[in-house]
């Protein structure tokens, strides 16, 4: 039974890992479209549904098979010519990876398949598609020189490549080099890279011309529409260049560039070419002369791949063992101080201490390496969230151009993971109620394309996640008439409000300013979603917006939840620590800076009226002696901030939450609790429990009455 699971732990992480490069690639070939198509990129494509097709026969998920079986067959003959890349095709094509991750999503939960109609209807038209034969008007590469021993193994695909490049008026090139043995891979690929700037490499072929017997040479076909000068200066001075004569007359004069390399001039010979595995010019051919050179008789059966799967879980109990070994540390320096309070051997003291030290150090190193291990890029959630985009906007009839950076900024797997949910509905809506329609955004003088832009950066121990647009705005008068009406908030209160106040009114549950609903929106769960997602990730979330400029959204959130760095404070004699990713400043006032507002204890920040909270009367301790220094921190969770009033500030310090079992798991205001290295428990605070209830006018009742 745990073998049956780990193949389908394996089997689902690679699967989805397959259909994310899927998504990647479809949404590159759909940008491009209308333009030549990248080869390799297309054939990235194709190999990903051929992955998918193996791996998902592999472990019997027929429905996935049968689809990605029919993606296969669409792209094969997207690459081979048969087919044109248009809007309808690749239309088709990314309603594949949403029907794929569906599936995978059954598996992995383990319930009855509902996707298997989807996956027949949409397999039924990619095959309905239709093929469009080449047309038979005479084989271009009859017209070149070639040779019948370089036809005899190019392959199909190259025959296309070298067709279709021949149509659009390219010259093909031989391209001879030859590089040692021990890096001629890294130079060959470099080579390739160089070149595709200019043409396409349609073949590589091997060579056995090179003089020298511990280097190996190639003869690469090329084709391009650049000047010859060109192709020479992407090819380097080890590199020559000579053009593929045609039949039909004299080719164009080719530049040569000057070559140190010996032997490189004659065709590849018959040996070389008889080498080669059909389908894969080069490569057998090149392994057989590297096996010559170094008395290789097998094939390597290492892998080149150094990367492992680790199931996140695993990755939490480590950090807990790390906690744990937090905890022995700390002892063995409270052993080492009382050694030497009680007047123990010097010597022995000094080194307790020094291996204090040490193990401190490699504790911090174990800890940081285990967190590096937890991080993906965000680019992850960004990739399918512009086929949101896309597939959104198309339904509603809008042309929306979607700017998207920082994808490479790191956050732990599991809030990337809550992190999509929260960034689909702000999109959503910004698609849906914000951007104008065309005819309207022209008679305002915008673009008739509304512009969505997710942007994300590091800011030291947070990330920065920004979502705006440059659509009409929030009308903040529609948004007064909808709270009264669905009673959200009263007349009375609304006219009190501040700006800030008012707007942070649409993240109310079921709130929505929408006239109608529709199958994007308008059923005023969106925003409410997006509140308490990113307010279970310890996240806050501020919100601007202008009357016809547009509206943005920043999502602040911690890099990692699996070790908190927190502000330990004192009240009334007790200690608490508060996780400083919701701690936004911290305050020193006086007494007769807190006034009372609507039997409310409140202090005033820069102009706004924040809602204060007494921790030790929020939870009934005994009143703290009379001082006129008060302590405030000021945290911050979704779109609300309150501040927290306290005795004392002790430190700062990382710490490993620990739950609190299911008999205190319902205690208001702790989220857990964790030890500072004393050995004594310290509560932890729940932040966002704290500010919900002083919001709602709960908890302070003891602080007010």
């Amino acid at each position: 039974m745990a073998d049956r699971s780990q193949k389908l732990s394996d089997f689902l992480s690679e699967a989805q890992e397959t259909i994310d490069s899927l998504g990647r690639g479809l949404m590159r070939l759909d940008a491009s479209r209308g333009r030549d198509a990248d080869p390799d990129l297309l054939n990235g494509v194709f190999r990903a549904a051929h992955t998918l097709k193996g791996l998902s026969a592999m472990f019997g998920v027929e429905r996935m098979t049968r689809l990605a079986h029919a993606l296969e067959d669409v792209l094969d003959d997207l690459r081979m010519g048969r087919r044109e890349m248009d809007r309808g095709a690749l239309d088709l094509l990314l309603e594949a990876p949403e029907v794929f991750s569906a599936i995978i999503g059954e598996e992995a939960a383990g319930t009855a398949p509902t996707t298997t109609d989807a996956a027949a209807r949409l397999g039924d038209r990619l095959r309905g598609g239709g093929q469009e034969a080449e047309t038979a008007e005479g084989d271009p590469l009859d017209g070149v020189e070639l040779g019948p021993e370089v036809r005899a193994v190019l392959t199909e695909y190259e025959e296309h490549r070298l067709r279709a490049n021949l149509k659009k008026g390219a010259a093909l090139f031989r391209v001879r080099v030859a590089f040692g043995l021990s890096d001629f891979d890294t130079q060959l690929a470099a080579l390739n890279a160089r070149l595709k700037r200019v043409g396409e490499v349609v073949s590589t072929l091997p060579s056995t011309d090179a003089a020298d017997p511990q280097s190996i040479g190639f003869a690469l076909l090329f084709a391009s529409v650049e000047p010859v000068h060109s192709i020479v200066h992407e090819a380097g001075p080890d590199a020559a260049v000579d053009p593929v004569a045609r039949r039909s007359g004299a080719a164009p004069t080719a530049g040569r560039a000057p070559s140190r390399a010996q032997g490189q001039k004659g065709e590849p010979s018959a040996a070389a070419v008889a080498e080669t595995a059909p389908g894969e010019p080069g490569r057998r051919g090149v392994a057989a002369q590297a096996g010559e050179h170094t008395g290789e008789e097998t094939v390597s059966l290492r892998s080149v791949s150094q990367a492992v799967r680790v199931d996140i879980r695993k990755l939490d109990k480590l950090m807990s063992v790390v906690g744990e070994l937090v905890l022995v540390k700390s002892s063995l320096l409270s052993l080492a101080e009382r050694l030497k309070s009680e007047g123990g051997d010097p010597v022995l003291t000094g080194e307790l201490h020094r291996a204090n030290r040490s193990l401190e150090r490699k504790l911090d190193e174990l800890q940081s390496g285990i967190l590096e291990v937890r991080m993906v890029p965000l680019e992850q959630i960004f990739d399918k969230l512009a086929r949101m985009v896309r597939k959104t906007a198309r339904d509603l009839g809008k042309e929306i151009d979607f700017e998207v950076g920082g994808g490479d900024v790191e956050l732990d797997k599991l809030i990337v993971e809550d992190l999509s949910d929260p960034l689909m509905h702000l999109i959503r809506n910004a698609i849906d109620h914000a951007i104008e329609p065309p005819a309207e955004r022209v008679a305002a003088g915008k673009p008739e394309a509304g512009l969505v832009r997710l942007v994300a950066a590091q800011k030291g121990n947070h990330v920065e996640i920004v979502v705006e647009d440059d659509g009409a705005g929030i009308d903040e008068e529609r948004v007064r008439d909808v709270a009264i009406e669905r009673g959200v908030a009263t007349a009375d209160s609304v006219r009190e409000m501040t700006r800030r106040d008012l707007l942070n009114l649409i993240f109310a549950p079921g709130f929505s300013t929408a006239r109608s609903v529709t199958a994007v929106s308008g059923r005023g769960v969106g925003l409410d979603v997006v509140k308490n997602n990113i307010g279970n990730l310890s996240g806050i979330i501020d919100l601007s917006t202008g009357a016809g400029r547009g509206t943005r959204f920043v999502i602040t959130l911690p890099i990692t939840l699996a070790i908190i760095r927190a502000l330990v404070a004192s009240v009334s004699g007790r200690t608490y620590a508060i996780p400083l990713n919701s701690v936004l400043e911290i305050l020193e006032l006086r007494a007769r800076d807190v006034r009372t507002l609507s039997t409310r204890e409140v202090i005033s920040l820069r102009g706004s009226t924040l809602p204060l909270v007494r921790l030790g009367r929020f939870f009934g301790h005994a009143p703290s002696p009379a001082s006129d220094v008060l302590y405030v921190i000021v945290v911050g969770l979704a779109q609300e901030r309150v501040g927290i009033a306290v005795d004392d500030l002790v430190t700062q310090q990382d710490i490993v939450v620990k739950p609190l079992g299911a008999q205190l798991a319902g205690v208001r205001g702790i989220a857990g609790a964790t030890d500072l290295g004393n050995r004594k428990a310290v509560l932890v605070l729940d932040v966002g429990a704290i500010i919900e209830e002083v919001v709602a006018g709960e908890g302070l009742r003891e602080a007010v009455g």
